[in-house]
């Protein structure tokens, strides 16, 4: 069964053993940033501060921050198990007779089950707060030079004015009173796009708390016009509730802790930032769109969710850790040759990829790496780094042994121009720069290379074997021979 909110999930992972509260007073200027970024890098549990000073409303942090809070979050045992159910929906039907589609038509049929079913009443709307006031929320102030308090874990609802397609995204936002925020979101978002759209204002929602899959729905990099929530239940295997909004035509997380309604004038930019960044930089103050609240409706024990990001590792590495593996199968439907990619951490998901490809002609490397460059926010990669398919992605040590080794870098590398992410404080211009592709592969003879490709030092099987014999024969430790395997094959 499905998390049906946030609180079902807190209880999840007491349980566990995954969570810890803490009751004593704690300030939510840069106290509870602090112990939570101590926590999140030592692999710690979620955190719920029941006792904020100045406030009645606990606050829970680090949901996300491990591989096991991430798995007991989808219900998964391993990371690749959503992508695996992902590959399945996505395989094409068969249709070569009556009696195929017969059989094809119950996974066809599985997507309409997670569409999103709009209910009359919902917990999200238990209290109405008269007068609407931001103060209320016990917003975190995450580093000493941030511009303020920032709302970061919310999930942004907006409606594109010509199609009234839904888009839902997670936008910081920074409080400047109890009526304006500002709106962070960057020129290349959907959102962004709603906003350039809108005749004077658009209406936006913003749901604070939900389930882990609607959360992380809201983070999710998909293509323009699918709607998340459908990813949100897809995820969680059952449809997301959601409930109209009071001052504002839109549909909102029915299990939301708090709904705030408001809109954003496309007139209207106010200076924002600075802000203490997921790249481990404050990126730095700029004009952004201003949201002004119209209402505010929550449950009667709210809980204030909100993550912290900073200098990785970080919560938000563990959920792009998700991304990675659950976008693959998307990836290789338009690049069959693709066997793997990994985002580094260290590259923050969109300065480094690295791409394990099936090489069967010349260029093909440089095939894939254009093609992804074209992929949505695979625009922003910097780097790019494409490897044979033998060559496991996520080992770094043998990443850089085959880039050092197999790359002649004025034929194996190549740079291009286009857009970056906003928030690359590399580049000289805000959002456009240079992107540098690596090709990684073993080269051909057409590719520039006409000499006999070396072969690899490895040990026979024989001897993989006659070595593993004597290791139990002298008692050392398994352990140890696990650490040192790759010297030793695959037996």
């Amino acid at each position: 069964m499905a998390y049906q909110n946030l609180r079902e999930y807190i209880l999840a992972l007491e349980k566990k053993g995954l969570l810890h509260r803490i009751r004593v007073q704690v300030d939510p200027v840069l106290e509870i940033a602090a112990i939570t970024e101590r926590v999140v890098k030592a692999g710690g549990p979620a955190l719920l501060f029941e006792n904020v000073k100045g406030y009645s409303m606990p606050v829970v942090t680090n949901l996300f921050g491990s591989e096991e809070l991430l798995k007991t979050a989808f219900e998964i045992t391993d990371l690749d198990e959503p992508a695996r159910r992902l590959g399945e929906l996505l395989k094409f039907p068969d249709i070569s007779s009556w009696q195929a589609k017969l059989q094809s038509l119950p996974r066809l049929l599985e997507l309409q089950k997670y569409f999103p079913r709009v209910v009359k009443k919902a917990p999200c709307q238990e209290v109405i707060v008269e007068p609407p006031s931001l103060k209320e929320l016990p917003v975190l102030k995450l580093w000493p030079g941030d511009g303020g308090p920032f709302i970061t874990l919310p999930l942004v609802f907006t409606r594109d004015p010509v199609t009234g397609q839904r888009n839902v995204g997670m936008y910081r936002m920074q409080v400047f009173d109890e009526k304006t925020t500002g709106m962070h979101w960057h020129l290349h978002k959907d959102a962004a796009e709603h906003f350039r759209r809108a005749n004077r204002r658009l209406e936006v929602a913003v749901a604070l708390g939900g389930d882990p899959a609607l959360i992380y729905a809201a983070t999710a990099p998909l293509p323009r016009g699918i709607d998340e929530m459908i990813l949100a239940g897809f995820l969680r295997r059952e449809p997301v509730e959601l409930v109209p909004a009071l001052t504002v035509n839109l549909e909102v997380p029915a299990q939301a802790e708090i709904i705030l309604e408001g809109y954003v004038d496309i007139e209207e930019r106010r200076l924002e930032g600075p802000f203490g960044d997921h790249t481990g930089y404050y990126s730095p103050e700029d004009y952004y769109p201003v949201f002004h609240l119209t209402c505010i409706t929550r449950r009667r024990d709210a809980i204030y969710p909100a993550t912290v990001v900073g200098k990785p590792p970080m919560e938000d590495a563990f959920l792009g850790k998700l991304t990675e593996r659950l976008f693959l199968p998307l990836i290789q439907l338009q690049l069959p040759e693709v066997r793997d990619i990994h985002f580094p951490v260290e590259g923050v998901f969109h300065n480094c990829a690295i791409v394990s490809i099936e090489k069967s002609y010349p260029g093909q490397a440089r095939k894939v790496m254009y093609a992804l460059w074209g992929m949505g926010q695979m625009m922003f990669t910097k780097f790019l780094i494409v490897v044979d398919a033998d060559v496991n992605v996520h080992d770094t040590s043998e990443v850089l042994w085959r880039v050092l080794g197999n790359v002649d870098p004025r034929r194996d590398t190549f740079i291009v121009e286009g857009p970056l992410d906003v928030l690359d404080h590399a580049s000289p211009q805000v959002g456009y720069g240079s992107k540098m592709g690596i090709d990684a592969t073993r080269k051909l003879p057409e590719e520039g290379h006409p000499r006999p490709w070396p072969q690899e030092v490895q040990t026979s099987p024989e001897m993989s074997r006659l070595v593993m014999k004597r290791w139990e024969e002298y008692g050392l430790p398994p352990s140890l021979l696990k650490e040192a395997g790759y010297l030793f094959g695959d037996d």
